[in-house]
């Protein structure tokens, strides 16, 4: 085979997206505005929503912090001072503002008042200087506890936990003229970094104002110092692993009495608001992971979600609650009540106090949405139907109060109103606001507050997307979506389109109805394709069973339930030309297409090519490089030198079908993917070439599991959908008869 030249520049073959007026592209996707989640003001008439936003023309991302007025009569607005930096409320009507010093590499705060304009709305006035944090703390993930005057935020530190040497010790690591490390246990590294000498920790500063003037103290306290907790629990951790009130600070971290390569337990912790008090453990130590800890508003009652089995990074998460007042915890069991009780299966992703602590807002993935659901706090259980202290306490099941799209970011701002974020295939996230919360069972009126991306999106012609059902392996209800091409008409019988059939990652993970910035249906679809995205067994959202199913059974279900989807697809969708169709798939999904390489006609698949990107090629191996081992150990049964694992990981292996691989297949991966290492895609890309097989592999140097940098993100699309249509055609309609 012909040796092609190595190039940083775009596919080698002639290419050009679609791009007009009416096409959302690849390149104007990734520049839309990314609104994150917007937080409230302790009066509810304001929230600080940050937005990032990229321009491929100059290389460079902004972040500004919106100021949004929530009474549905003003629109938000921002200060160029509060850009590129992190902000929260001091009060109703004051913004802590944190960046970076050039200069001292110092992290300064301000405090920023706002003042009424004279159109109704408000106006940063000048900033002032608070203080200064040490040099090189890098500090984030702060809050503010207004009635103590206490700011809490999160920094890295080395092992003494002291703000003050950060610098030093930084400057001395990296002048060493050594690059060894060594290491002793697991990690040595995590998603895609190697661990190093500093973790994460907690920190409580005192900043209050007086006499009208806002002020910082010199002495910053450790809470944590001498526990070994690291909080945020990496790599995904942020501002809802912990919580502030008046009676302390509560937080969730990874159980430092285990090795965290194997395991997911999370135990979650209260230090007492009196300085110098150890942290009390509120778990049972018995559990799996902890999310979400948050305090009642009347400060006696603490909950979090937790999941019972230790090492199952996916397992359905529980509300648990800690009652502070009797000191006795609880689990809440949603039952609908009935005669013969039906449990819900659902797993909440996050969940909140209502302001008079009597109901929680409970965020949910139930069927490809995430909805927002309300459910009523339990009284506390006096006695224990076991005979020991950690009783279930059974619930109504919780009342959806929405039911498209995906929601997130909840928050309660006053007794008939609920913040939060919603985006859907059909728009990025932006900021809305549920009310009548107060009128049980009567409908509750969604507005919108912000329409980041409207001036760009208005004026294309999104394509049409609907889901579709079909019964899949054992019987099971399968769930998918379609996403027709743009140019796409229900009036026109004569218009054939190209497939491009989507398998997404975990495996537990789903295709939800939600913007993405890097699998986006809509882009696909844009394109010209009709894309597909099947839900099989090992999806989310569908019930805890349906999760639970594929461990173990990775080659099994779930290809049956992708075989059945892709030919019920072309069935109800005769538009779809079978002869041009393309699979493409990430993570659990980029494995699935190595396996669909060895395995087309088994399943019936008629796939023209292939494209995986970071995917699994030598299954069993993967238990030897990836890091989180504990995923591996629980989807196989154990560590991979046992001889049942074994068995298990070699029953299902991509590489051990290599002999059968003939399909043209670009292989895309990160060098900094630790998760599913490089060499999977060089073992899959060397056999393709091996075989002949045109295949074609694409290295992304600095990006991890993930394409982040929006110029490599511009490049990834390039390079797929320059092969997708290198091997069935442009993603434009022909007629049959052409």
């Amino acid at each position: 085979m012909d040796q092609l030249p190595i190039s940083r520049d775009a596919p080698q073959q002639s290419f050009q997206f679609r791009e007009d007026a009416s096409i959302l592209s690849p390149r104007e996707m990734i520049e839309l505005e990314r609104p994150e989640t917007g937080v409230a003001n302790s009066v509810g008439d304001l929230a600080l929503l940050p937005v990032t936003q990229h321009s491929l023309s100059d290389g460079k991302s902004k972040r500004h912090i919106y100021i949004v007025s929530l009474d549905l009569e003003t629109t938000s607005f921002r200060h160029p001072f509060l850009d590129e930096g992190e902000a929260f409320w001091l009060d109703s009507r004051t913004i802590g503002y944190v960046k970076t010093s050039e200069a001292s590499n110092q992290q300064e705060i301000y405090a920023v008042s706002l003042q009424h304009s004279t159109g109704g709305s408000f106006e940063p006035v000048s900033p002032t200087l608070v203080g200064k944090l040490p040099p090189g703390a890098s500090a984030a993930n702060f809050k503010y506890l207004v009635t103590q005057g206490t700011l809490v935020f999160s920094a890295y530190v080395y092992d003494d936990e002291d703000l003050d040497t950060v610098q030093d010790q930084d400057d001395t690591w990296k002048e060493s003229k050594v690059t060894a490390r060594a290491y002793d246990s697991l990690y040595v590294r995590h998603w895609d970094r190697y661990i190093g000498p500093k973790h994460s920790s907690l920190f409580t500063v005192r900043l209050h104002k007086e006499n009208g003037v806002w002020s910082l103290e010199e002495k910053i306290h450790a809470p944590l110092k001498g526990t070994r907790h690291s909080v945020p629990v990496e790599p995904f951790g942020g501002p809802k692993d912990f919580d502030i009130h008046d009676v302390g600070l509560v937080y969730t971290t990874k159980d430092p009495t285990v090795n965290e390569a194997t395991h997911t337990r999370q135990n979650i912790y209260l230090v007492p608001s009196q300085l110098g008090e150890r942290p009390r453990h509120l778990t049972s130590g018995n559990q799996g992971a902890t999310s979400n800890p948050a305090f009642s508003h009347d400060g006696t009652k603490v909950v979090w979600l937790e999941m019972a089995t230790d090492g199952y990074e996916s397992d359905q998460n529980f509300v648990t609650i800690y009652d502070l007042a009797v000191e006795r915890r609880f689990t809440v069991d949603f039952h609908d009540g009935g005669e013969l009780p039906s449990r819900w299966d659902r797993s909440p992703s996050a969940v909140t106090w209502s302001l008079d602590d009597k109901s929680l807002y409970i965020t949910v993935g139930d069927s490809a949405r995430v909805k927002i659901f309300q459910a009523k706090v339990p009284l506390t259980p006096t006695t224990s139907e076991t005979g020991e202290w950690d009783p279930v306490v059974k619930a109504p099941l919780p009342i959806p109060f929405t039911q498209e799209h995906a929601a997130g970011g909840v928050q309660c701002i006053n007794d008939g109103l609920l913040l939060f974020t919603r985006s859907s295939l059909l728009s990025p996230n932006n900021l809305y606001i549920l009310s009548g919360l107060a009128n049980s069972g009567k409908a509750r009126p969604i507005h919108q507050l912000t329409k980041f991306g409207e001036p760009v999106l208005k004026d294309k012609k999104l394509s049409d997307y609907e889901e579709f059902w079909f019964e899949g392996a054992e019987g099971a209800r399968v769930q998918g979506w379609s996403v027709k091409p743009a140019g796409w008409s229900k009036d026109d019988s004569s218009a054939t389109w190209p497939m491009i059939f989507l398998i997404h990652g975990g495996p537990q993970g789903a295709w939800e109805d939600q913007w993405s910035t890097r699998w986006n249906p809509m882009v696909f679809a844009q394109q010209g394709y009709f894309v597909v995205a099947i839900n099989p067994t090992g999806s989310t959202t569908f019930g805890q069973s349906f999760t639970d199913a594929i461990a173990k059974d990775w080659g099994g279900r779930p290809f049956i339930d992708l075989s059945r989807g892709y030919k019920h697809a072309l069935r109800i969708f005769p538009e779809i030309d079978c002869e041009r169709t393309v699979a493409a798939g990430a993570s659990w999904g980029g494995f699935a297409i190595n396996w669909i390489a060895g395995h087309q006609e088994k399943y019936g698949f008629n796939f023209k090519a292939l494209i995986t990107h970071d995917g699994i090629f030598d299954t069993r191996f993967g238990g030897y490089v990836t890091e989180e081992l504990f995923f591996f150990m629980h989807e196989f049964g154990g560590p991979p030198y046992d001889p049942e694992v074994i068995k298990n990981a070699e029953q299902f292996n991509p590489a051990n079908h290599v002999s059968k691989w003939n399909t043209p297949h670009l292989i895309i991966h990160g060098t900094k993917d630790y998760r599913l290492p490089i060499t999977d895609a060089l073992a899959g890309f060397t056999a393709l070439q091996l075989k002949s097989v045109p295949s074609r592999l694409v290295v992304f140097e600095e990006e991890n599991h993930w394409v982040l940098r929006p110029e490599n993100s511009l490049r990834w699309h390039e390079e797929v959908f320059s092969w997708v249509h290198k091997y069935v055609g442009r993603g434009s309609h022909y007629s049959k008869s052409g």
